[in-house]
């Protein structure tokens, strides 16, 4: 054991894929690096098995709902902000799936956002974003572009990778979920899917929180883009929110064409 450097043992803690294999290996190397690693690695694995306890009582609901073989989470992102659209995300998540760190997107730094992402894309059975317009949210109002925006989501459900048909993975095969999990919502449109409408739902429901970080990434990527066409009101940073900067390049430039008239009226 002492032939072993603390700096190839900090290497293995870096890569372990079991942390309590590794404190068993090294919990009587008495060196300081490495008593100090063993130290870091059993608090690692305390914050871990917290972590899977929160996501099993995030599965309260999807455990509830058992007999829905296809549970579908929806959620949405934007309906504050004074400029750009309204996103909405639908997941359906294998049973057995073990991602972590689910939780709303907003509690999450952006770098895990994007991390989830690409584990969500990747594990899921299906899911699909969907926007809708300034234009349209300011035609028939902020509440019914969010629904409509969910109900497009779920239109364009196709499988993920998670599906057991490889066969199916086309774009083109749309999935029709059999009950929705939806953050505190119900679509009158969808009267044959049972829906279940939960208050903060992205923070109690593993589906539901997925379903906020699609929206919130692909959301915040768009404003990204926009912020290279319309430069002057920061969307890179504030993605179409009411931040003072904001509000001040609008009383100064005027609006752009993607803000929402309606919500900047005492603006212009």
């Amino acid at each position: 054991m002492m032939s072993e450097s603390v700096a190839e043992i900090k290497k293995q803690l870096e890569e372990a894929a079991s942390l309590p294999s590794f404190i068993a290996k090294y919990e009587a190397d008495e060196r300081q690096g490495v008593r100090n690693l063993v130290q870091k690695a059993k608090k690692q694995w305390i914050a871990l098995q917290k972590e899977e306890e929160r996501i099993e009582k995030m599965k309260f609901f999807e455990k509830k709902y058992a007999e829905y073989a296809l549970i579908c989470g929806i959620d949405e992102v934007g309906r504050g902000p004074l400029a750009g659209p309204v996103c909405a995300g639908a997941v359906i998540l294998p049973r057995d799936h073990d991602i972590l760190y689910l939780n709303d997107s907003k509690k999450l730094t952006e770098t895990k956002r994007k991390e989830l992402d690409q584990v969500i894309r990747r594990e899921s059975i299906a899911y699909a974003t969907a926007f809708v317009s300034p234009g349209r949210i300011d035609e028939i109002n902020i509440l019914e572009a969010t629904k409509e925006a969910m109900v497009k989501a779920l239109r364009r459900l196709f499988p993920g990778a998670g599906a057991e048909d490889p066969e199916k993975r086309k774009e083109e095969a749309r999935v029709k979920p059999d009950l929705l999990l939806i953050d505190a919502l119900h679509l009158s449109s969808l009267p044959d899917i049972k829906q279940v409408s939960i208050i903060k739902g992205d923070e109690k429901s593993v589906s539901i929180a997925a379903a906020s970080i699609l929206a919130k990434v692909k959301r915040d990527h768009l404003m990204e883009k926009y912020a290279q066409i319309y430069p002057v009101y920061g969307f890179a940073s504030n993605k179409g929110y009411g931040t003072e900067a904001h509000r001040e390049a609008i009383l100064k430039y005027g609006p752009c064409p993607i803000h929402r008239r309606t919500f900047i009226g005492n603006l212009v």
